[in-house]
């Protein structure tokens, strides 16, 4: 079992929270004039960096999204913060 900080609720149980993308990826627009192929990289692409990261999680509690680093190789959890800029 794993911690991660809310910064609306603090320290909750892993289960609590679903992953919701990496921070800053930017969905193309406009929606009508996406082609089937940019759509498919937006969905199916990512960084997937080794180490450090920022992403967009949600925690089911509360219904709050909110930032969150973390190292993808030791799963550590750097921080996280609000999107509305608390931080935690």
């Amino acid at each position: 079992m794993q911690l991660f900080p809310c910064p609306f609720c603090g320290p909750r149980d892993e289960t609590e929270f679903h992953f919701g993308g990496e921070a800053g990826k930017v969905r193309p627009e406009p929606a009508a004039e996406v082609d089937a192929a940019r759509w498919s990289r937006y969905l199916h692409v990512n960084a997937n960096p080794r180490g450090a990261t920022r992403e967009i999680w949600v925690h089911a509690t509360c219904g709050e999204f909110f930032l969150m680093e973390r190292d993808t190789v030791t799963h550590a959890v750097i921080g996280s913060q609000s999107l509305r800029g608390e931080q935690r």
